[in-house]
């Protein structure tokens, strides 16, 4: 990949993440187990679903879980870049064969 092309990748990447945020002001971003709880309050008609099973591990707090999730985050960064670094090397390697 040339370093132009990475470079407007990176640059459209950082456009599509900011836009959104300064366009949309007053906005709330919900997690994935609110928008679930309420599908399934309403597909089930009941004012709260109530989980039948429990985590196994619950933070102590709201900033445990945001530093876990920050964690989980940058492990996934850690190992996709990873993955992306053995395809080029492998690609790099085969050139030189």
């Amino acid at each position: 990949m040339k370093i132009k092309t990475a470079v407007v990748l990176l640059i459209v990447c950082v456009v599509i993440a900011v836009v959104p945020l300064m366009l949309i002001k007053d906005s709330e971003f919900g997690g994935a187990d609110d928008a679930a709880s309420e599908t399934i309050s309403q597909i089930l008609e009941v004012e709260e679903y109530t989980p039948w099973a429990s985590p196994v591990y619950e933070p102590p707090g709201g900033e445990t879980e945001s530093l876990l999730f920050c964690l989980q985050a940058a492990l996934g960064a850690g190992v996709f870049g990873f993955g992306i670094g053995v395809l080029k090397e492998r690609k790099k390697s085969r050139k030189e064969a």
